[in-house]
């Protein structure tokens, strides 16, 4: 490893380093996290609450693929969902605010996060590996967005509308507290968010020797098996949204494979120069 200023950083200098690292990323969700509160009555209504209206795209573009198959008495072409948003304790709505605010700026702050975290490894690798930082900090970003406006558009809805017109009784009305209606947007978005990050792990695992391509290969029915378990946690029980989740994590997985053949082969080229 090229010599750096890690290399004269005692343990106790890496804490403070990290400690100022800590209070940047605090500090920037904090400010995205006020910013959203002040936007927040907007938030919730275009974004927070949309989803429980039928005129979602989603449920739009669900309910003309089920008329094109032939399927006129879906779900997703009613009227309105036969359930209504409740707020049962004094404080719900005022805490919905803050905790809605406070996970939408860790979303928009995650840019500078990733930056930050960068920043805390970056001085112990070698300078060309420095070098990709940018990259690095724009494609987990994307993923990152990607991932949340799948969890967004796709689990949300389909689990807003499973469980809102899953009934077993007809004398039960639903009537979904506002934190448990956030809880699940909250899930679902952040959750597909942290799974799009899969090929970065797998490019830093194989860096370090903990994963390669032949390995990922050799157990991917367990991949399988793993990412459908996955898909039954992130997702209502039923078989559509399920692997509806599960074709779009199985192509990172493909995606983290290759990856982790270009990182390898690199790795190779760089030992066979040193032999030489």
């Amino acid at each position: 490893m090229a010599k750096n200023k890690t290399d004269e950083m005692s343990f106790l200098d890496h804490l403070e380093d990290l400690r100022w690292h800590l209070i940047r990323i605090t500090l920037s969700i904090l400010i995205c996290a006020t910013v959203a509160f002040i936007f927040s009555r907007a938030i919730f209504k275009y974004v927070i609450f949309a989803p429980k209206q039928m005129d979602f795209p989603t449920y739009k573009w669900l309910c003309k693929v089920s008329e094109f198959i032939g399927i006129n008495d879906t779900t997703f072409c009613a009227a309105e969902f036969p359930f209504k948003i409740t707020s049962l304790e004094m404080s719900s709505q005022f805490s919905a605010d803050i905790w809605t605010s406070i996970y939408a700026g860790f979303i928009i702050a995650f840019p500078y996060i990733i930056y930050q975290v960068w920043s805390f490894i970056s001085p112990g690798l070698h300078s060309n590996e420095r070098k990709h930082s940018r990259g690095f900090i724009i494609v987990t970003s994307l993923l990152f967005f990607i991932g949340v406006l799948f969890g967004y558009y796709i689990v949300t809805p389909l689990s807003i509308n499973f469980l809102a017109n899953y009934s077993i009784s007809p004398d039960i009305d639903n009537q979904f507290q506002i934190s448990s209606y956030i809880a699940l947007i909250r899930s679902s978005s952040l959750a597909s968010g942290f799974v799009f990050e899969l090929p970065i792990i797998i490019y830093f695992l194989t860096k370090i020797g903990l994963v390669t391509p032949q390995l990922m290969k050799k157990y991917r029915k367990f991949a399988l098996v793993i990412v459908l378990i996955l898909s039954a946690i992130i997702t209502p029980p039923d078989l559509a949204s399920q692997v509806i989740v599960a074709i779009p994590i199985l192509i990172l997985y493909q995606i983290s494979i290759f990856i982790s053949k270009i990182v390898v082969r690199n790795q190779n080229k760089k030992q066979e120069k040193v032999n030489v």
